[in-house]
């Protein structure tokens, strides 16, 4: 429920739930619907307020980083999108290039619209800046967007959000280095896999190690075989450590922000802080609500 809080959360705060339910209240004409209206109204924009200050601070406070210096942790980058590889990626809707899509279709009735199909895009795409680049993998990232399209068609509403190949993306989240130097490779562990791997296959092994031909491994002939078998995975650690080192930003498992932009901070900031305000101004417009309904309208 919490991922999916934090996923939804710009379509929760952009989507007028709260007028939606002050209409629900209008069209109940009770003391107790508007009780639990209001009551509802006043939860989500306390949770609004709360989550629009919690974004505005962790964009204010964290430096920007460059690729080939970031720390490993929770950072926020900034660069130009491409493509991971080819052929690139296309949006569903359009079919247009893109690097990432979400999309929503909608059939008119009675009373209003209904969605009837959606989704969006998980494959990875690369960030790259002047000192390097960067795999990012948007999978259950907050993903904030002014490429928009919407059209409708045969009684239907076609509405898709994208990210653009060659656009400025802000990015904020977990970033760690794969591979190379960085890659964890427990030599022990290693070594007794390989081992029993090799005592599985015993002719062959009796065939490599046993000097005196008489069908066993005495301890000498064994420790001939261990020592091999160091050489060999001491010779994978070396490949392992040889190769190129990939860096990776996505989602934490601490839930901290991960946010996907094509717009600039400062304008994500400034939008956090006016949908802070309005939600406060929201949450305690509905206190008054509930004040005023209590002492004023009877059951």
């Amino acid at each position: 429920m919490l991922d999916w809080l934090r996923r939804k959360y710009a379509q929760l705060i952009t989507s007028g739930a709260q007028l939606s339910l002050l209409f629900v209240g209008i069209s109940l004409h009770s003391r107790n619907g508007w009780l639990s209206c209001l009551t509802a109204i006043a939860l989500i924009s306390f949770y609004a307020w709360i989550s629009s200050l919690y974004r505005l601070r962790t964009l204010n406070n964290t430096p920007t980083s460059k690729i080939a210096s970031a720390a490993q942790g929770h950072v926020e980058l900034v660069g130009s999108g491409q493509p991971f590889c080819d052929p690139p990626l296309f949006s569903t809707l359009r079919q247009l290039p893109c690097l990432w899509c979400r999309y929503k279709i909608e059939q008119q009735e009675k009373n209003g619209w209904k969605i009837i199909e959606s989704g969006e895009t998980d494959d990875s795409f690369i960030l790259r800046d002047s000192t390097g680049e960067c795999v990012v993998d948007p999978e259950n990232a907050e993903i904030i967007t002014q490429d928009y399209d919407q059209w409708q068609a045969d009684g239907c509403r076609y509405t898709e959000w994208k990210l653009i190949k060659g656009e400025t993306l802000y990015v904020i989240g977990r970033f760690r280095t794969l591979g190379g130097s960085n890659q964890e490779f427990d030599t022990r562990a290693e070594l007794s896999a390989l081992l029993t791997e090799w005592k599985k296959n015993m002719p062959t092994l009796l065939a490599r190690f046993d000097l005196n031909k008489d069908g066993e491994l005495s301890v000498e002939e064994w420790e001939l075989a261990r020592q091999a078998a160091k050489r060999e995975v001491e010779k994978m650690m070396m490949d392992v450590l040889a190769q190129p080192n990939t860096n990776i930003i996505s989602r934490s498992s601490d839930g901290q922000l991960f946010l996907i932009s094509n717009l600039p901070s400062n304008r994500l900031s400034r939008r956090y802080l006016l949908w802070a305000w309005g939600h406060l101004l929201i949450f305690f417009g509905s206190l008054g609500g509930l004040g005023w309904v209590m002492q004023h309208v009877n059951l």
